[in-house]
């Protein structure tokens, strides 16, 4: 098994919105703002080579919305997926296997492209892995989450056929456990952030690889209070943060950070302020 890190750009969001009730006094210190409040979050997904399966883990936003749509979220950067992609020799049609996490923007937007007038898999060979619980949520959303679930990102998915789900645990005691995918592969299951987000958590070489997606989204919500006030239900969150870092220092799993803008892997250790980052590192130092 080889891991690659693919860089698909950064974006900027509003620094309260990712620090929630954390004041600007602290969070600031972590992740400057500009003269907006926006901070810089990178959009960075994984690479999974595995015999012959080629497992992508979300793909960013895509370049497929108007320039309206780009001037809220700032997209910037010289990383783009294929170039990403090409860097370890593959291409979009090399891919098997796409891992969505959810099925927000952010992280699901490379999924589908535009040719002509039509939405298009952009990974035609790909099988796309959601799953049911989620799948429902994204499709009839609430109000408030309505607007990270656009149609054009998900719809045209299942309309090609190439929609498969992972099955999710379905008493409320197994939910922090993990679903087993693929060999050497399972999917956690969180609900703080949005229903039934997917952890994909990888054994590599001996150790515990995880990919933190939204529960973790950068180093600096390591500490249990930084929750983002885009979670749905920051309690959850709160007891799912508490549970997978205790687990995780116990078992000196490895995390990975999808939207930290400087970081992309760390350890965990025990301290007096409580669990804090012990080393960072990429992926390819591993």
């Amino acid at each position: 098994m080889k891991l690659y890190t693919i860089n698909t750009g950064y974006f900027k969001l509003d620094g309260g919105a990712m620090f929630g009730v954390v004041p600007k006094s602290i969070w600031n210190k972590i992740n400057p703002a500009d003269e907006n409040n926006m901070c810089n979050w990178a959009l960075r997904c994984l690479l999974i080579e595995d015999g012959n399966r080629l497992i992508l883990v979300d793909n960013g936003i895509g370049d497929k919305q108007d320039e309206k749509f780009f001037s809220y979220y700032y997209l910037h950067g010289n990383d783009t997926l294929d170039k990403s992609l090409a860097k370890y020799g593959f291409s979009r049609d090399d891919i098997t296997d796409v891992f969505l996490t959810h099925l927000h923007f952010d992280h699901c937007g490379g999924s589908i492209m535009r040719v002509g007038d039509k939405l298009v898999p952009a990974f035609k060979k790909a099988v796309f892995w959601s799953n049911e619980e989620h799948w429902q949520t994204a499709t009839a959303p609430n109000e408030r989450e309505k607007a990270s679930f656009l149609k054009e990102n998900i719809f045209p998915i299942k309309a090609s056929g190439q929609l498969k789900f992972i099955q999710s645990p379905g008493k409320p005691e197994d939910r922090l456990s993990s679903s087993a995918w693929i060999e050497n592969i399972s999917a956690r299951f969180v609900f703080g952030h949005t229903e039934a987000m997917m952890l994909p958590q990888v054994n590599f070489h001996d150790k515990t690889f995880v990919y933190m997606a939204d529960l973790l989204p950068s180093q600096g919500h390591i500490p249990i209070p930084y929750v983002m006030a885009y979670d749905m239900f920051p309690l959850t969150t709160l007891q799912e943060k508490k549970a997978f870092l205790n687990e995780a220092v116990e078992n000196d799993y490895i995390l990975f950070f999808e939207h930290d803008p400087v970081y992309e892997c760390c350890t965990l250790q025990r301290t007096d302020k409580g669990i804090r980052p012990r080393e960072f590192f990429r992926v390819d130092e591993l």
